[in-house]
Formats: C-alpha cells, sequence, structure tokens
C-alpha cells in the first residue's frame, strides 16, 4: 500500500524479519513463532508502516498475555487512521504477541509459562523464551519507544493509567503524553518486557484499562487518542489543531499503590467503583456468608484513587479486591478525574476521524 507521506527527504528501507519494508509503504510481515503438533505453522502478525520522513520508530503492542484483548481492538482502530498518511518515522503494530495464548483465551503459553515473565528469552529455550527473543530481536531492536497495552487479569477491572519508570526523562515525557489521569512510577519486574526494552535503550511505557476478555469502548477510545498524542509528543504526527474545550489537568504521578484484601471468605458486595476517589477508612465494600451471617465491611486503608478492582464477588480470606493508587489532597484528584473523557472523539488533528466506527456496547 502506498501512503501519500511528504518528499522532504528520502531514508533507507527497514527490514523486519527479513522482508523489507521501503519509505512510504506499508507491510504486513508474518514473524515465524513454531509448528503445532498437526504440523501447522504459528507466526506473530507484524504491521510496519514505515513514512517517507526520518522520525523514531515506535512499536505498539498487544497481548502479550492472550486473554487481555482491549489492545488488540485498540491497534485494529490506530491503523485505521487517515492520520498515519502523515507519518514521519516509522510505526511497528503487533497486535497479537502471545498468539498460541490469545486462541486458547489464556493468560499464559501452553506450558503454563507467563510471557511478560521469560524476557529477554533464548534462541533456544522454552516456546515462551523463543517467542521473546523473537520479539526482542524483531520488533524491540528495530524501535527507538514502545507502548505496550494491557488490561487487568481475568475477573479484574482496570481503570486506565500509565505505568513506567518516570526516572527515565524519555519515559516519562511518553507518559504524561498519554493523557490518562493516572499514571505510575514503577520500576522494572525481572523477565518484564520493560527490562528487556531497557537494556536495549529502547523506553516502553504500559497501558493498563479494563479487564481480560472483554472490550471496554472507553478503555480502547482512550487507548487510541492515547497512542495518537504520545505520537504527536515524538513529532511522528502533525500537532492537532487548536479546540474550544477546557484544558485536561495534568496527570496525577503515583509513587506508590496498595492492595485491599478479603478479611475472610464469603460473598463480596464492592460499593465503589472504579476511578473512585476514597479516603483511609471509608467503606469500599462487604462480605457476609451466603446466609447474611458474619458481615464484615471491607475499609480502605489508605487515601487515594481506585485504579483496580475484582469483579469476581465469590471470594477466599486474602484474595485482592481493590487497588488503590496512594494520593492525597482530593481536589487534585477531582480536577484529573473530571478532565478525562474517554468517550470524547479521536483527535487526528486535519484529518477526518473514523465516523464509520461503531461505538462497541
Amino acid at each position: 500500500m502506498e501512503l501519500n507521506l511528504s518528499k522532504r527527504s528520502k531514508r533507507e528501507s527497514i527490514t523486519v524479519g527479513g522482508v523489507e519494508v521501503q519509505p512510504g509503504r506499508q507491510a504486513t510481515i508474518d514473524l515465524p513463532i513454531t509448528d503445532l503438533s498437526t504440523h501447522t505453522p504459528v507466526t506473530m502478525p507484524v504491521q510496519v508502516v514505515h513514512g517517507r520522513t526520518d522520525g523514531p520508530r515506535l512499536f505498539v503492542c498487544a497481548a502479550i498475555h492472550g486473554d487481555e484483548i482491549n489492545g488488540v481492538e485498540i491497534i485494529r482502530r490506530l491503523l485505521r487512521l487517515s492520520t498515519l498518511r502523515q507519518l514521519r518515522g516509522t510505526l511497528i503494530a503487533v497486535p497479537i504477541v502471545n498468539v498460541l495464548g490469545f486462541v486458547f483465551q489464556s493468560r499464559y503459553l501452553p506450558d503454563r509459562r507467563d510471557l511478560n515473565r521469560s524476557f529477554p528469552g533464548s534462541v533456544g529455550g522454552s516456546v515462551a523464551g523463543r517467542l521473546a527473543r523473537l520479539f526482542v530481536d524483531e520488533v524491540v531492536s528495530k524501535s527507538t519507544h514502545g507502548i505496550d497495552l494491557h488490561t487487568g487479569a481475568i475477573h479484574r477491572d482496570n481503570f486506565p493509567q500509565i505505568r513506567g519508570d518516570l526516572d527515565n526523562p524519555e519515559t516519562e515525557k511518553l507518559a504524561l503524553a498519554f493523557g490518562v489521569p493516572v499514571v505510575i512510577n514503577t520500576g522494572f519486574r525481572e523477565g518484564s518486557l520493560r527490562e528487556a526494552a531497557a537494556r536495549n535503550n529502547v523506553p516502553v511505557i504500559v497501558y493498563e484499562a479494563g479487564e481480560a476478555l472483554r472490550f471496554n469502548e472507553a478503555c480502547i477510545r482512550a487507548g487510541v487518542k492515547g497512542i495518537v498524542r504520545v505520537m504527536r509528543a515524538l513529532e511522528m504526527l502533525p500537532v492537532a489543531p487548536p479546540r474550544r474545550k477546557k484544558v485536561a489537568s495534568k496527570p496525577l504521578v503515583i509513587g506508590s499503590s496498595r492492595w485491599i484484601r478479603a478479611p475472610q471468605s464469603g460473598l463480596f458486595r464492592a460499593t465503589k467503583a472504579l476511578g473512585s476517589q476514597v479516603k483511609a477508612g471509608e467503606a469500599l465494600g462487604a462480605i457476609a456468608n451466603p446466609f447474611g451471617d458474619n458481615e464484615k465491611t471491607i475499609h480502605c486503608t489508605v487515601d487515594g484513587i481506585v485504579i483496580g478492582r475484582s469483579n469476581l464477588p465469590l471470594v477466599h480470606e486474602g484474595d485482592a479486591l481493590f487497588h488503590v493508587a496512594c494520593h492525597q489532597g482530593t481536589k487534585v484528584v477531582a480536577r484529573s478525574l473530571d478532565a478525562f473523557e474517554p468517550e470524547a472523539d479521536y483527535e487526528t488533528g486535519t484529518t477526518a476521524e473514523l465516523t464509520d466506527e461503531l461505538p462497541i456496547v
């Protein structure tokens, strides 16, 4: 597909998976992973949009955990935006990294390994290790920046949030540009994609929003808009024209968070929604046995915002129920949350938005 891009300068082609993509072109590339026992090959699909002019090389990936599917839809919508015709640099889009987990609607690979604890991987290791190595060699190593799209685990819902190592100025730039109200400063977990990318000097932010195996329209829209904002901050896309609307507050930068756990087993009734402001001592819900006896109220232990919540009413003592981002100052929190408009139209600069894209309900 030929792109109508600016001809200000000629640049070199990019090669991914042995396929050379010329400037001003885009290509879908199938990276070979393994063969099934049926002799059927399994590949990881990658779409490369290679702008005609030089600029950053951004990878956007989803479904590293195979049941976290919001990001797959985010990337589908991203690739349909007409503003990509004005792209500077390169976009490497990988909607489904953990292909085997995705097919079987599982967080893990068939060997029960967590792909996001298997980086940087090994060409001679397990399926998880080989897949991780393939991604590092063919995607991370060809990029200058990255965005990794996630959701909560099964039966857990996450409020839209960005996670990243804000001690890195370039990562902080991406995190604050994304435009969701909560940004969490977090270190690296051993074996994670972020850690492997950092070793390759590639700053990566993680977008967390929604629940596994479910589409959430608000989270999807916020994700598409956030990626476009990051691409504008990197000067990969033109700056949006001025709009007559209130200016969004700066994101709340969170340094720590805490899980509130079930004090006993029973039936869980939540009374606080995602994004709620909460104070220490405030009631979040209650747990009782099926007869209604021995009811216990769940109290928050810190001031902050509910950024994660269990949706499963059946709980055991010690189960994680609420994830609270620690933050004091209710007026500041209120301004940030009120300015968040996930249902608003896509902002695509001078090009048309996806007017034919019906919202998921």
